[in-house]
């Protein structure tokens, strides 16, 4: 908080940043009392370590750029965080004691890299670490149990670590050797890599279906595998015993998307259900099959874990309640001290009629507001993400200045099914816009957007759409604001990390080289010039995933013609995890946008 301002004094939007927050605490399996978060409590979203039988909280790491990516080891001893430089997702495994001591080297003798899975053992020693680098691929590496890391894995395409069996003698591992990479295949070894049982739901058809790791059995010397599937159109659950090969299917009859996890005795699972962008959650009795629900309040679990003593903490908002830390018991779980979050308004539903079927839309406006309003069309990123009846601080800022807020879960989004995620192939970006247009159709017939007010905006693929849609839908707004976006697509390719190439060339069928046309009809770059409206862009000077030299291309068209147009770069990667500094972007795209929906026109700005 500045010092010119007091919380009395602060207006809701920005008190919805500062407060306080936290993360569902992660506990270590062999020692429960002992559990590490992510709060923003400091302004810096960072790492702490909880004693729980004690009380004591503790800060266990301090970075200027923040840090969120951390594992407890099983028997609670040691806390693993990754060390990136400068938010740009490369970097090396660090380690310290939960209780708190020197960080030092977590996986000495490996190089730094991207992230590619962790799974940590229960000697406190052993760990199974994946790495990928635009040079060499993905590699993984059982390290801890002698001199030198041990590599067990390579391959050129992407692949990561799924899990570690409760003994230490089974390891799973997704990869895309099939070169989708929107679906993996299994694969477990042991920890000398060699091959105990392969799955692999992409062979024999003519749809790639993909498979995921949920976790080992949590019981020594138990084979069984918890996995996703995709088979019956959408994700659902099987337990795969490895050893015999027997797969048993749940069939649960739920109609979204259904994950789930073990309870900490391994005799049933914890299912979380996503339909329509809300989730709830079941426990399942594995011997039995009875499916019983665990009463939780409408809106979105974000995250959930099954406690030793059979009860269940989970991480639960809505659009117009602040997230908590919930127990099963009525408890609140973790209730960060100081300034409180204001709640937002409640989300409505839309549905409505698109060239690939219905659509789904959520709506928010300010209370006792009628239309036509300004409306910000804010597109989630991903692309295989969605927007659910969860609380978020950006969308309810717009919506106290006055302005409604459509987010549309567009063809590519997850949570509706196998066939609606996979429809934006090779026409990637254009498929989902045509979905934003027919929304934007329905919010200008229906009277809640006034058509000379329109805002596009989204966050990394959303940035990337808002910049197409500006390009390829010139006359339908009136300001597009894009965040870490995709600019131009071929020079994005080419800088951006490996996993991301990978994707690309599932999504578009090859490289730009090999598919030029494809990747210039999805290139917000090819529509430059036709761009209309005043467009803001905000850009991490470290980012892996949306690099900046693509952006830079796009810019420098629009300077040619003297568009209007602001450019602000930060020193970060693919987004900020500083609270100060996402108050202040946000607070430029809201000027950016006042400005010019009042007429105002800025000069261009490099």
């Amino acid at each position: 908080m500045t010092a010119a301002m007091s919380e009395s004094d602060m207006p809701d939007w920005e008190k919805r940043f500062r407060a306080p927050r936290v993360s569902l605490p992660d506990w270590a399996e062999d020692a429960p009392d002992r559990s590490l978060f992510v709060s923003n409590a400091t302004g810096t979203y960072e790492l702490y370590a909880w004693d729980r039988a004690g009380g004591e909280q503790r800060q266990a790491t301090n970075r200027p750029n923040g840090t969120t990516d951390g594992l407890l080891s099983p028997d609670g001893a040691w806390i693993w965080w990754f060390d990136d430089k400068d938010g740009d997702e490369f970097g090396v495994w660090r380690r310290q004691p939960f209780e708190g001591g020197p960080d030092e080297p977590a996986a000495p003798g490996l190089e730094p890299s991207y992230p590619s899975g962790l799974a940590l053992g229960r000697d406190g020693r052993t760990a199974v670490v994946g790495r990928s680098t635009d040079d060499e691929g993905t590699s993984i590496y059982l390290v801890g149990a002698g001199p030198e890391p041990l590599e067990i894995y390579r391959h050129h395409e992407s692949a990561g670590v799924g899990d570690l069996s409760h003994d230490g003698s089974l390891i799973a591992i997704e990869h895309t050797e099939h070169g989708d990479a929107m679906h993996s295949a299994l694969r477990v070894v042991r920890p000398d890599g060699t091959t105990v049982a392969e799955l692999d739901d992409t062979e024999g058809g003519t749809e790639e279906l993909g498979l995921e790791v949920l976790g080992f059995a949590p019981v020594e010397g138990d084979p069984r595998l918890l996995i996703g599937h995709q088979r019956r159109g959408r994700w659902e659950p099987l337990v795969w015993d490895v050893a015999t090969g027997e797969q048993t299917d749940l069939t649960l009859d739920l109609p979204g998307d259904v994950s789930a996890e073990w309870y900490p005795d391994g005799s049933a699972l914890l299912v979380a259900h996503s339909h329509k962008a809300r989730s709830e959650l079941f426990r399942y009795e594995l011997a039995t099959r009875a499916l019983t629900r665990i009463p939780t309040p409408p809106g979105s679990v974000s995250g959930a874990t099954a406690r030793p003593d059979g009860t269940v903490e989970y991480l639960w908002s809505s659009a117009a309640e602040p997230p908590v830390v919930r127990s099963t018991t009525g408890e609140i779980v973790l209730d960060p001290p100081g300034m409180k979050c204001p709640p937002s308004v409640p989300v409505e539903d839309a549905w409505v009629e698109g060239p690939g079927g219905a659509i789904h839309a959520l709506i928010q406006k300010p209370v006792g507001a009628t239309g036509p309003l300004p409306t910000v069309f804010d597109l989630h990123g991903g692309p295989t993400w969605h927007d659910s009846d969860g609380f978020a601080a950006g969308p309810a800022a717009w919506v106290d200045h006055g302005y409604a807020v459509v987010r549309i879960n567009y063809r590519g989004s997850t949570g509706y099914g196998r066939a609606w995620t996979d429809a934006l192939k090779h026409r990637v970006g254009l498929i989902e816009l045509e979905d934003v247009a027919a929304v934007r159709d329905w919010a200008v017939e229906s009277g809640l957007a006034d058509p000379d007010r329109l805002v596009l905006t989204g966050g990394s693929w959303g940035g990337y759409l808002t910049l197409l849609g500006l390009g390829t839908q010139p006359g339908s707004w009136a300001v597009g604001i894009a965040v870490v976006p995709v600019a131009d697509y071929v020079t994005a390719y080419h800088d951006e990390m490996e996993s991301l190439k990978a994707m690309d060339r599932t999504l578009l069928g090859g490289t730009p080289e090999e598919v030029p046309d494809r990747f210039a009809a999805s290139s917000p770059l090819t529509y430059v010039d036709d761009v209309k409206a005043p467009v803001y862009i905000s850009a991490g000077l470290n980012d892996p995933r949306c690099p900046i030299r693509q952006i830079d291309n796009y810019v420098h068209r629009l300077a040619a013609r003297s568009a209007p147009h602001e450019v602000y770069r930060y020193d970060a990667g693919h987004g900020s995890l500083v609270v100060d500094e996402r108050i202040k972007q946000l607070r430029l795209e809201m000027d950016f946008a006042q400005r010019h929906l009042n007429g105002a026109t800025a000069e261009a700005s490099v």
